[in-house]
């Protein structure tokens, strides 16, 4: 007999049908006439209940069959006797594929801390809350490749490894195959990197958008979706050691063009979890109603987390200018009672208490801030024509700042190679990068989405270590 997920069961597919159910043990309960156990085999936040006849199945054949056990269980489909479900599983037969020790697995039925799942990562997938996530994780991911494949845009695998820092920040892991214990040296006492594997110094990716850029000046459109990293010592609830990024790269577009794909984007792939996984979302949100009846009531959300969704991907995201948002936080009252924890003034870089601000307690809605000052951003972002600022963009959203970046690439040679100079890039590091300008270079911009940090929104996940399968951070490359 094949195999039924649960998620399928559910809608009464196979009623009256005997069926064989796989998956792993919820709870159990009975009493000398029945017993009732809940299985879920994750294909959705819904357990299925099976009703196993006390006289059919003795004490001792269901001794094993205890939270965490994998099962296999055939019996007859029909509409349920109870409440919260409506069809339910009369047991035929239940085999045990897999015992759980109840005196030792750790996830009984109790509520557990977000912190001590983190410890047991390998095991917290089980659990409703991280259940949700990651299908939600898992649609999201889906819908990036919908959307841009019905847009034409070619996906492209840009390399992991590489001799670039696309960031100019310089927190690069390194790469090589030496012998740590006895480095080969130059003359004047440097490593000698021309012995390397690769012949030259080189370091896990923090972007793809580089190579992004050549290939979209052959195809136009492309996208990148994969692994990148970032050897920053910090422990926030916001940053991962490694993360996945999508950047889109995209030929003969400028700032507004491309600030107008990212508001898209973002609205469709919300949408498509909306239509999807529904019934993770709001069981998450509920999850976040419970955790405000702790705080104070200044500190609740104003809406719920389906609401705040919905919110989003029914309205436009206001748009303001860089120097626009430094004058709405001067005169903000928050400014002025000085509650900000960094200064604010023209030329800084927006902290997250700022962009935080400019989001939830401003304009409440998601915020596209651009044209920010040339010395705070990157070497490839068009210089705008009155010299101090560059066609930027980020994309704010409520409860964590930040969720894109972006920018019209600059296009001009000299001007790009001037601004190359200015951080220490030679010319000779990224010849192949110039040669895109060299050779039939054209007005063209992209952006980059934090894929986590998306996740993190759609979930209402407040740490970003819980949306992500196994997170890496300093000190922990656990699992």
């Amino acid at each position: 007999m094949q195999r039924t997920k649960v998620k399928e069961l559910l809608t009464g597919a196979e009623e009256g049908k005997e069926v064989l159910l796989k998956g792993w043990v919820r709870t159990k309960r009975g009493n000398k006439f029945v017993n009732f156990i809940a299985v879920n085999d994750g294909s959705t936040i819904q357990n299925l209940q099976v009703v196993a006849d006390a006289e059919k199945f003795g004490e001792e054949s269901l001794k094993d069959v205890t939270t965490g056990a994998a099962v296999a269980i055939t019996g007859q489909l029909v509409a349920s006797q109870g409440k919260g479900q409506a069809f339910e599983i009369v047991a035929n037969t239940i085999e045990v594929l897999g015992k759980a020790d109840p005196e030792t697995y750790p996830l009984q039925k109790k509520a557990h801390s977000l912190e001590f799942l983190r410890e047991i990562a390998h095991l917290r997938f089980r659990t409703n809350t991280f259940g949700a996530v990651f299908r939600v994780r898992n649609t999201l991911a889906f819908a990036v490749h919908k959307f841009f494949n019905e847009k034409g845009f070619v996906y492209m695998h840009t390399p992991i490894i590489t001799a670039s820092d696309a960031e100019g920040a310089g927190e690069m892991f390194h790469v090589t195959n030496f012998d740590l214990e006895n480095l080969p040296r130059t003359q004047d006492g440097k490593i000698n990197y021309e012995e390397d594997f690769f012949g030259k110094a080189t370091n896990l990716t923090v972007s793809g958008q580089l190579e992004g850029e050549l290939a979209a000046m052959a195809f136009s459109d492309i996208y990148t979706f994969g692994p990148t990293f970032r050897a920053e010592n910090s422990n926030t609830a916001r940053h991962l050691a490694e993360f996945w990024m999508i950047e889109p790269e995209m030929a003969f577009h400028d700032l507004k063009m491309n600030a107008d794909l990212a508001e898209e984007f973002i609205k469709y792939i919300i949408r498509y979890a909306l239509e999807h996984n529904r019934e993770d979302i709001e069981f998450l949100g509920q999850r976040l109603v419970e955790e405000d009846k702790a705080k104070p009531q200044n500190e609740r959300q104003e809406m719920t987390l389906l609401e705040k969704l919905e919110f989003v991907v029914n309205n436009n995201f206001e748009r303001v200018t860089y120097t626009e948002a430094v004058d709405i936080l001067m005169n903000s009252p928050a400014y002025k009672k000085k509650k900000f924890q960094y200064e604010v003034s023209w030329g800084i870089d927006l902290q997250s208490e700022h962009e935080r601000y400019l989001v939830e307690k401003h304009f409440k809605k998601p915020v596209i801030v651009t044209d920010y000052p040339k010395d705070i951003k990157a070497f490839y972002m068009r210089l705008n024509d009155d010299g101090k600022t560059v066609a930027a963009m980020d994309i704010l959203a409520p409860g964590i700042g930040e969720i894109v970046g972006g920018s019209q690439r600059e296009e001009r040679m000299e001007i790009l190679v001037e601004r190359m100079k200015g951080v220490g890039i030679e010319e000779e590091d990224l010849w192949w990068y110039l040669d895109t300008r060299r050779f039939g270079g054209c007005p063209h911009a992209g952006f980059g989405l934090g894929f986590e940090r998306m996740v993190q929104f759609v979930t209402g996940m407040g740490n970003i270590r819980d949306v992500i399968p196994f997170p890496r951070t300093p000190k922990n490359a656990e699992f």
